[in-house]
């Protein structure tokens, strides 16, 4: 089985800046690649200190007002970013 097999939700291409907080000290403003229902994929541009497990603060930038900040938790790490899960705890 193939890891796209497994994916519960459809995934749709998204180039937007998001910024990524954990423990609400910022990590930086990083591209995302893809949205679905479920999560985000954002491109790692850095070597940013995140582990699979850690709950992190992310906000979509350049909108006209202040987007919501969003409680998601990092599920896969890959050499080139960190898939993030909405968090509904």
């Amino acid at each position: 089985m193939t890891e796209a097999d497994r994916r519960e939700h459809l995934r749709t291409a998204l180039n937007a800046k998001v910024s990524v907080s954990l423990r609400e000290q910022p990590l930086g403003i990083y591209s995302t690649r893809d949205i679905s229902d479920g999560g985000i994929f954002v491109i790692l541009e850095d070597d940013a200190a995140l582990a699979i497990g850690d709950r992190v603060q992310v906000q979509v930038q350049g909108m006209p007002g202040s987007a919501p900040v969003l409680d998601m938790v990092v599920v896969r790490k890959t050499i080139d970013g960190f898939g993030l899960q909405f968090d509904e705890a």
